[in-house]
C-alpha cells in the first residue's frame, strides 16, 4: 500500500472465549465447546468452539437450542476474570505498535499503523507479527484484516478464518465488495436483508447500482451510509480513547406486534436484557440508567428511561423497570423494534457515594 494512504489493521481473536478454554483445558481441545449458560435453565450462547459452529451454533442462541443440535457439546460457564486478563496482554502488544488503538470488545481492534512505532512500512508485515506474537505470548489465534480504512479491514478480518491475514488494498477494494454478501454490510441484519432481497438486492454489486436518492427512500439516512460503504468510502479515524456511554441491544421484528401481546413482547425484552447484562459482565461494567426504546409501526421511536439510586448489572433489574416503562406506554399500538440500554455506566465495585443526587443535578 502506498505511503499516502492510510493503513488501517482490524484484529479480531478466533472464537476467544472458547479458545481460552480450550487452551487452559486440554481435554476439551478437538471438541465442540460452548460458553456460556445452561441447557437446562434459560441460559444463552456467549461463544463457542470452531467445532461447534459446524452444528450450526452461535452467539446468543439459546443454550437449549445448541444442546439439540449438538448434544454431545460441551457447555462450560464464562470466566470472564480470565478473559479480561488476556484482553489486556493482547492490547499491550497492539501498544507496542501504535498508541493509535480503538478496541471495540475484549476481543477485537482497530489500529492505525500507517505512522507505527517501529517504522514498518508495510502494514501486511506488522499485521503478520502481531498475530505472531499474540500466539507466542498466549497460544491463541487472531485473524487480521488490512486496508486503508476501517470498514473494508473489518469485512477483511472476517473473510478467511480462523488464523487468517487479508489485505485488501484500493485497486481491489471494488470488486471485493461487489462480490459480498448483502448481510455482510455493516448496518445489515436480519430484517434489512430481507429488505434488500425484496428489491432485488443480492450482492455489493446489486447494492452498487442504486442511487443514494434510491437508498434514502428505502432505508433514510443509512441510506447514504450503504452508498458510501459500497464504493469503500469510510473517513471515520481510529479513535484510542472510546469513553462508553451506554451499552444496548436492539431487534427489528420481522413482523409489526402489538402491544397488547404482553407475553411475546417480555419475552423479545427478556432475551435483549440478557445480551445486555452479558456485555456489562464482560465489560467489568454497571449502570444506573436503563432505557426502554421502542419504534412504532409509522417508524416513530420513544425511549422510557429509569434512573436507580443503586448501580445494577443483572437483568433482572433491567426487567423489573422495564415492565414499569412499558406499563407507563400502555397496551394500545404496534411495534416494529424493541431495544433495551443502560447508560450512566461505571465500573463494577464504584462507591455508592459517587451516584449523582438531585442536589447534584440542581
Amino acid at each position: 500500500m502506498s505511503d499516502s494512504i492510510r493503513k488501517i489493521i482490524h484484529i479480531d481473536m478466533d472464537a476467544f472465549y472458547a479458545s481460552i478454554e480450550q487452551r487452559d483445558r486440554p481435554e476439551l481441545r478437538g471438541k465442540p465447546v460452548i460458553v456460556g449458560g445452561d441447557p437446562n435453565r434459560r441460559g444463552v450462547v456467549a461463544t463457542c468452539s470452531y467445532e461447534a459452529r459446524r452444528f450450526g451454533i452461535h452467539s446468543a442462541m439459546p443454550s437449549r437450542t445448541a444442546f439439540k443440535r449438538c448434544p454431545h457439546a460441551i457447555f462450560v460457564p464464562p470466566r470472564f476474570e480470565v478473559y479480561r486478563a488476556v484482553s489486556t496482554q493482547i492490547m499491550q502488544i497492539f501498544h507496542d505498535y501504535t498508541e493509535l488503538v480503538e478496541p471495540l470488545s475484549l476481543d477485537e481492534a482497530f489500529l492505525d499503523v500507517t505512522h507505527n512505532k517501529f517504522d514498518i512500512p508495510s502494514a501486511t508485515h506488522v499485521a503478520r507479527e502481531i498475530k505472531q506474537r499474540i500466539y507466542e505470548r498466549t497460544q491463541l489465534t487472531a485473524s487480521a484484516g488490512v486496508s486503508y480504512n476501517k470498514f473494508i479491514a473489518k469485512l477483511a478480518s472476517d473473510y478467511k478464518k480462523p488464523d487468517g491475514l487479508t489485505v485488501i488494498t484500493p485497486q481491489q477494494a471494488s470488486r471485493f465488495l461487489e462480490s459480498l454478501p448483502i448481510q455482510k454490510f455493516f448496518g445489515v441484519g436480519r430484517v434489512t436483508a430481507s429488505r434488500f432481497q425484496e428489491h432485488g438486492i443480492h450482492t455489493g454489486a446489486d447494492l452498487k447500482s442504486l442511487s443514494e436518492e434510491r437508498l434514502r427512500e428505502l432505508f433514510q439516512e443509512r441510506g447514504s451510509m450503504f452508498y458510501r460503504y459500497v464504493r469503500g468510502e469510510d473517513e471515520r479515524s481510529v479513535e484510542p480513547i472510546r469513553v462508553r456511554k451506554s451499552v444496548g441491544k436492539e431487534t427489528t421484528l420481522a413482523e409489526d406486534l402489538a402491544l397488547s401481546e404482553h407475553e411475546e413482547v417480555i419475552r423479545i425484552l427478556t432475551d435483549l436484557a440478557e445480551k445486555v447484562e452479558r456485555r456489562l459482565v464482560e465489560l467489568d461494567l454497571q449502570a444506573r440508567t436503563v432505557v426502554l426504546k421502542l419504534r412504532w409501526s409509522d417508524f416513530q421511536l420513544m425511549t422510557r428511561r429509569a434512573t436507580l439510586p443503586q448501580a445494577f448489572q443483572a437483568k433482572e433489574v433491567m426487567l423489573h423497570h422495564i415492565q414499569d416503562l412499558l406499563d407507563q406506554v400502555g397496551p394500545q399500538g404496534h411495534v416494529r423494534l424493541l431495544g433495551v440500554t443502560v447508560s450512566q455506566l461505571e465500573k463494577r465495585g464504584t462507591p455508592a457515594h459517587h451516584a449523582p443526587t438531585l442536589w447534584d443535578l440542581a
